[in-house]
C-alpha cells in the first residue's frame, strides 16, 4: 500500500503565524460529547486545531503568537494521571508533546488560566471563536482586559477580537498534495463501497440495511467511519434534503436517493447516487432523472480554473430549467423560467459546497471584489438535484413523491478539473 505522504503541518503554522503580524490564536480542542449519562460519542476532533497542529484528542488548547520572538507555538495539555487514562488511553507527558508536535513550549492544561491571558495580551488581535471553550472564553476576556491597560502605557495590546477563519478558512479552500492525497483515497473508498451497497437497494429491504452496508464498506476499506450522517431516503423520503432517520421499508417502485462518504485520515468524501429499487427506470421519472445527469455534465464543464461557484451553479440551472420546461412541469421560455426562479421550487439548493476537513469546509464563495475563482487545489462538490414533494406537481402527477441528486467531488487542476469520484457510474440500468 502507497503510503500517504505526511501533512506539513509546522509549514502551515509559519504560514499562519506571518499572517497574525501583531496578533495572536487560540484554538482549543473539541469538547467530548455524550449521549445520555457517561456514554461518549466517538470523539471528532476541531478541524481548525488539527489543521494547524495534528492535534485529534480532547482537552487541547494551542496559542501561536505571531508578535512574539519566542514561544511562538505554545500547547496546554493533560498531564499524566493514572486514573484518567485507565478510563481514556494514554497520554503522552509533556516533553514528548513537545517533540511530537513541534512546540515552542507545552504547559500543563491546568495552567491555563494563569499563563493564557500574559501569553496573548501583548498582541494587538485575538484570533479566537467566543464560545468554542468555557475555560478559553475567561482567558480571552482576562487578556482583553489586560491588553486594554497596557495598550494605554505602551502603544500596544490585545483589543481587537477576530474570528480564526479570517486566517485560516482561506488557507483550508486550497488543499496541498497531502490533502488531495487523503481526499483522493476517501473518494476511492466510497465509490467501493457504493457499488458494494448499492445491490441492497431493492423492495423490502431496510433504508437502514443499505446504510449499514456502505459504513462497513467505509471501515473494511480503512475509512475512520462516515464523514456526516449517511441519508438512505426511499420515495417521497428523497423529498427532505437532510432527511437521515433511514427508518422506512423501501417499496417496489421506489426510486432510492443514497448520500453518503467516507473519511479518510480525518478528510471526507461526498457521494450521491439515485437508483430505482427494481433496477429500471422509464416514464416521467426517467426523464427526470437524465435531467439531473444533464445538469451534472453541464456542471462539470464549467469546473475549470478561473471559473466561479456561481457559474457552476447557472449552468446546472440552467440545465435544470430547460429540463423542468421540456417536461411540461413549468412553462414558458427557459430563460423566463431563470430569471424568475420557478426551476427553484423543484431545485431549492445551491450546486457546490467546499469539502475538506468538514464536508461543508469553510471558504468564502463571494468576496468583496465578486466571486471566489477557482485555483488549482480547490475541491468541492457538484450535485444538482429534483424534488417533487407530494402535491408540487399537479402538471405531471407522476413525478410527485420524488427525488433525485447526483453528487460528486471535484478537484481543481492546473489545466481543468478531476472528479475524483468519477469511477460510480450516474446512469439508470444502463451502466452509464
Amino acid at each position: 500500500m502507497t503510503e500517504l505522504p505526511p501533512l506539513p503541518f509546522q509549514a502551515r503554522r509559519e504560514i499562519i503565524l506571518s499572517r497574525l503580524e501583531g496578533g495572536s490564536m487560540v484554538l482549543p480542542a473539541a469538547p467530548v460529547q455524550f449521549m445520555g449519562g457517561d456514554s461518549e460519542y466517538r470523539y471528532r476532533p476541531d478541524s481548525e486545531l488539527l489543521y494547524a497542529t495534528g492535534w485529534a484528542a480532547p482537552n487541547c488548547v494551542a496559542v501561536l503568537r505571531g508578535f512574539a520572538d519566542e514561544d511562538r507555538f505554545v500547547l496546554f495539555v493533560p498531564e499524566r494521571d493514572a486514573r484518567a487514562e485507565l478510563w481514556m488511553g494514554p497520554r503522552l507527558d509533556l516533553e514528548e508533546v513537545k517533540e511530537r508536535f513541534g512546540a515552542d513550549a507545552v504547559h500543563p492544561l491546568r495552567q491555563l488560566a494563569e499563563r493564557g491571558p500574559r501569553l496573548i495580551a501583548g498582541g494587538d488581535t485575538v484570533h479566537y471563536r467566543l464560545g468554542a471553550s468555557a475555560g478559553c472564553d475567561g482567558v480571552v476576556r482576562e487578556a482583553l482586559r489586560r491588553g486594554r491597560v497596557q495598550r494605554a502605557r505602551r502603544g500596544a495590546g490585545a483589543h481587537v477580537l477576530a474570528d480564526p477563519g479570517a486566517v485560516l478558512d482561506r488557507m483550508r479552500v486550497r488543499k496541498d498534495e497531502a490533502e488531495i492525497a487523503r481526499m483522493r483515497k476517501a473518494a476511492r473508498i466510497t465509490v467501493e463501497a457504493f457499488r458494494d451497497a448499492l445491490p441492497e437497494v431493492q423492495a423490502g429491504a431496510g433504508e437502514w440495511e443499505v446504510e449499514a452496508a456502505l459504513e462497513s464498506g467505509f471501515r473494511r476499506r480503512g475509512a475512520g467511519g462516515p464523514a456526516f450522517a449517511t441519508i438512505v431516503a426511499a420515495g417521497a423520503n428523497a423529498c427532505t434534503l437532510h432527511y437521515a432517520a433511514n427508518g422506512s421499508r423501501i417499496e417496489a417502485d421506489d426510486l432510492v436517493l443514497v448520500d453518503a462518504g467516507a473519511e479518510y485520515g480525518w478528510y471526507a468524501a461526498d457521494i450521491t447516487r439515485t437508483v430505482p429499487a427494481s433496477g429500471q427506470l422509464d416514464g416521467a421519472r426517467r426523464e427526470a432523472h437524465e435531467v439531473v445527469q444533464q445538469a451534472r455534465r453541464a456542471a462539470l464543464a464549467a469546473c475549470r480554473p478561473g471559473g466561479t461557484v456561481e457559474e457552476v451553479h447557472l449552468e446546472a440551472s440552467r440545465a435544470i430549467a430547460g429540463g423542468l420546461v421540456g417536461m411540461g412541469v413549468v412553462a414558458g421560455p427557459v430563460e423566463e423560467v431563470l430569471a424568475e426562479g420557478r426551476h427553484r421550487d423543484f431545485y431549492p439548493h445551491q450546486t457546490s459546497h467546499w469539502l475538506g476537513l468538514d464536508t461543508h469546509d469553510p471558504g468564502l464563495y463571494r468576496g468583496r471584489d465578486g466571486p471566489v475563482r477557482f485555483e488549482p487545489g480547490m475541491v468541492f462538490t457538484v450535485e444538482p438535484g429534483l424534488y417533487f414533494a407530494p402535491g408540487s406537481c399537479p402538471r405531471v402527477p407522476e413525478l410527485e413523491g420524488t427525488g433525485i441528486r447526483i453528487e460528486d467531488d471535484v478537484l481543481i487542476t492546473d489545466n481543468g478539473a478531476e472528479v475524483l469520484t468519477g469511477g460510480l457510474p450516474v446512469g439508470v440500468g444502463d451502466g452509464g
